[in-house]
């Protein structure tokens, strides 16, 4: 088995990954570096641009696995794409969604190289996409490889709890097996219920590291948190005011919105308008639809019914009246420029009555992040459109995370009994923890960190 990575920085980046296995190749994931612009942004597919792919296999709809799609079916047209059946329902709306942000980004900061691929193109590849159910073995390799004589590889979709759709995937040759876990979660949210990874057994272990340099503090508990932020925003309110909690579209946005709900149902939250941003209120509405489908808490919870959303017109953020307690879910979770939390953002961080709340990962490199690090009354750089700002308001940090938390991602390495880990998706520090810690406890485990465009053979 022979596994290239093709992220074109060492961080978290664009994942993508080239496998070789038994005659067979396949694409894991196509995503996009959230930090670069332009064909910089992309996956190192020249690399590999003169391979026979047979398929391309998605974990999950984030952009930073899925957002180059359509160039790397570009790249190998020949090639099956294949994703969990609840990926299949949300795919092309986050495409398209990508064509509409680098459209703006090509006029609004001069990007000519943008869009990378059209809506057009995105319309037209969606025939190759398939979506299967979690736990259903299914062929991959290419039709001319599938006649007699020829033993077909196998791909499986498990769930990974991360966000509606998400999977790990379970690669299976006639003598050898890759697990990679994609964005996994190992604890109940919310709304979606932990990841269903039972019971796997692999030569080969691709996994994540995002939490890697963040251990929990003692005494820690999820419902904890969520006793601290239901408080939070009560004070906030009762102050008169507003609540910005800046989020991802898909998964976050939901997650927060299902927390509000059940707040709001037990009383310790008042039922008012919710606002929201467009792209946030289409995936909720998916998240609705395919309640039936999907492994999760408070299966009957319609957010569209239990909640009172509101979108935000374009435009209205600078117009809003912040005074008299209103509560914002809006995208996006990086604060980047151009969009509603950024503006909102903009106006709030003035005044010490309002509150932002950060409730996931944010890069310390975008506007959220050095917001996020300010100290109050202290001038820093927000972005480069607003230019120097100084908060005065609350800015507080809840641990909500949709990724495993480092103790249960080590303990699965144990479950999986690899040969061989592959260390991924994860800043330095977070995969040379998991890289001292595995060799320390299981000693056999042969630990390799792939450096980009870097072969391994394992």
């Amino acid at each position: 088995m022979r596994i290239i990575n093709l992220n074109p920085d060492t961080d978290i980046g664009a994942s993508a990954w080239f496998v070789e296995m038994e005659g067979h190749r396949l694409l894991m994931d196509a995503g996009i570096h959230p930090k670069c612009e332009g064909r910089g942004a992309l996956p190192l597919y020249d690399l590999v641009k003169d391979k026979e792919v047979d398929a391309i296999a998605i974990s999950h709809c984030h952009h930073d696995h899925v957002g180059s799609l359509p160039v790397a079916v570009r790249y190998f047209p020949q090639a099956h794409v294949l994703m969990s059946e609840l990926s299949y329902f949300l795919v092309e709306r986050v495409l398209h969604n990508s064509v509409n942000v680098m459209r703006r980004q090509r006029d609004e900061l001069g990007i000519q190289e943008y869009p990378l691929f059209s809506h057009d193109e995105v319309d037209d590849i969606a025939p190759l996409f398939q979506g299967f159910k979690y736990n259903r073995e299914v062929d991959w390799a290419a039709f001319h490889k599938t006649r007699p004589g020829f033993l077909s590889p196998t791909i499986e979709f498990y769930d990974a709890g991360h966000a509606l759709g998400s999977a790990g995937l379970m690669v299976r040759g006639e003598k050898e097996t890759l697990f990679y876990t994609g964005d996994v979660c190992f604890h109940d949210q919310t709304i979606l219920r932990r990841a269903r990874f039972e019971d796997i057994k692999a030569d080969v272990l691709l996994m994540e590291t995002t939490r890697g340099n963040r251990d929990l503090p003692a005494g820690f508990t999820r419902e904890g948190e969520i006793e601290r932020l239901s408080g939070a925003i009560q004070e906030v309110l009762k102050r008169r005011g507003s609540v910005l909690i800046p989020t991802f579209a898909l998964g976050r946005t939901q997650e927060i919105l299902a927390l509000l709900a059940v707040l709001t149902a037990e009383g310790k939250l008042p039922r008012q308008p919710i606002y929201i941003g467009g792209l946030g209120r289409v995936f909720t509405e998916i998240y609705d639809l395919e309640s039936h489908r999907t492994h999760r808490q408070y299966p009957n919870l319609q957010l569209h019914e239990a909640l009172n959303l509101v979108v935000l017109d374009p435009g209205q953020v600078a117009k809003m009246n912040l005074t008299g307690g209103k509560i914002f879910v809006i995208t996006a979770g990086m604060m980047s420029e151009n969009t509603a939390a950024h503006d909102l953002a903009l106006r709030m961080m003035g005044d010490e009555r309002q509150a932002i709340f950060f409730v996931g990962y944010t890069d310390p490199d975008t506007p959220g992040g050095r917001l996020r690090a300010a100290k109050i009354g202290t001038p820093f750089l927000f972005s480069a459109k607003a230019g120097q700002a100084t908060r005065v308001c609350e800015v507080q940090e809840f641990d909500l995370t949709a990724h495993a938390n480092r103790n249960d991602l080590l303990d699965f390495v144990g479950e999986v009994e690899p040969r061989a880990v592959l260390l991924s998706h994860g800043e330095d520090d977070s995969r040379n923890w998991f890289e001292q810690q595995i060799k320390q406890r299981f000693p056999r485990t042969k630990v390799v960190q792939p450096k980009p465009g870097e072969w391994v053979e394992v």
